[in-house]
């Protein structure tokens, strides 16, 4: 066998209907579209959602709510998970691209610190937001924080 002599499987392939193509074919006339009425002539498209008349869907269903377009958003990483990070790998600085290396974030994110569970290390610590309770706890063991 070769790309020579390929062929699809028995019975998988169809010829699509030839509409329209005068009365001998069995699809000429209305061509399948029936007698009269919109859905016969040429052009005709229903509206988007039409529904029969019926109130559609999206009018039905109440509106609520907004999006806020200048939302960011932030990852969270807790401090405990700081204090992991620094024990497995035996540093002092924890910047991006080690947060990206270990995982915890992908490279188009934001990151706050999170001040959940408890630091024993001193930290040079860089992230994009700090909660209050991040920053008090790096800076008792005397760490470091830096804003990108």
């Amino acid at each position: 066998m070769d790309l020579s002599n390929l062929r699809p499987a028995k019975g998988s392939i169809k010829k699509g209907k030839r509409i329209g193509r005068g009365q001998g074919s069995g699809r000429g006339g209305t061509s399948t579209r029936g007698h009269k009425g919109a859905k016969s002539r040429s052009g005709y498209s229903k509206k988007i959602g039409f529904e029969g008349g019926q109130m559609p869907l999206q009018r039905r269903v109440p509106k609520y709510g907004f999006k806020n377009v200048n939302r960011k958003e932030f990852k969270g990483i807790n401090v405990s998970t700081l204090q992991n990070l620094a024990e497995q790998n035996n540093i002092e600085k924890i910047d991006f691209e080690v947060l990206i290396m270990a995982g915890l974030v992908s490279k188009n994110a934001l990151v706050k610190i999170l001040g959940n569970g408890n630091l024993e290390r001193k930290l040079e610590v860089h992230a994009h937001a700090f909660s209050k309770s991040a920053i008090e706890a790096i800076e008792a063991k005397k760490g470091t924080v830096v804003k990108l």
